[in-house]
């Protein structure tokens, strides 16, 4: 092996690492905002295994979209959203929803190997490095066209569940003010806040 081929598997494993880093960072913390940390760094990993793939298009809507995009509509969604109760814990703690949870894994798990085994893999035909503006603009406009097009909608799904989001929270918040002014018979004190 080379010092260039060492090199290349360390960073492979570091982003398997990263992946599974933050996949169990994202499964076990107990606060929201952790848990939003922990799919960023997975999705950062994954990321990194395009990188490695030699797939620079997909590298780069990865972070756009999912760790740029998702991620920050995720903690604009806690940061406006309800707190969670007592009974929302004793909810991830029943049995029922940690078996339902294991076993639709282990089903999710055993159809994507059963997936993998049965598929005729064909090698690839040979790798192109060629990343000058000209060559990327037409790979962008004829062949990734349809990648670009699904990738505006989730952007456009993810923008109009934020606003539904912060509109949502905004009408509670006038609900609860009314409901203060009508219990009161006056104005809360603008000065506290």
């Amino acid at each position: 092996m080379t010092f260039y081929q060492i090199i290349a598997e360390g960073l492979f494993f570091a982003f398997i690492l990263l992946v599974i880093l933050g996949s169990i960072l994202t499964i076990r913390t107990k606060i929201l905002m952790h848990t939003v940390l922990g799919l960023a760094v997975a999705f950062l990993g994954t990321a990194g295994i395009y990188f490695y793939l030699g797939s620079m298009f997909l590298t780069l809507m990865q972070i756009l979209i999912y760790v740029g995009a998702i991620c920050i509509v995720l903690v604009f969604g806690i940061m406006v959203g309800y707190t969670p109760t007592e009974a929302a814990d004793k909810t991830l703690k029943d049995w029922r929803n940690k078996f339902l949870a294991i076993s639709s894994a282990v089903t999710a798990f055993l159809l994507l190997m059963a997936c993998v085994l049965k598929t005729d893999w064909v090698p690839a035909l040979g790798e192109m490095r060629d990343f000058s503006i000209t060559h990327l603009g037409e790979e962008f406009l004829y062949t990734f066209c349809l990648a670009f097009e699904l990738i505006s909608i989730v952007l456009l799904v993810a923008i109009i569940g934020s606003i539904i989001l912060a509109r949502g929270g905004r009408e509670d918040e006038f609900k609860t003010i009314e409901h203060l002014r009508s219990a009161k018979g006056n104005y809360p004190n603008d000065d506290a806040q």
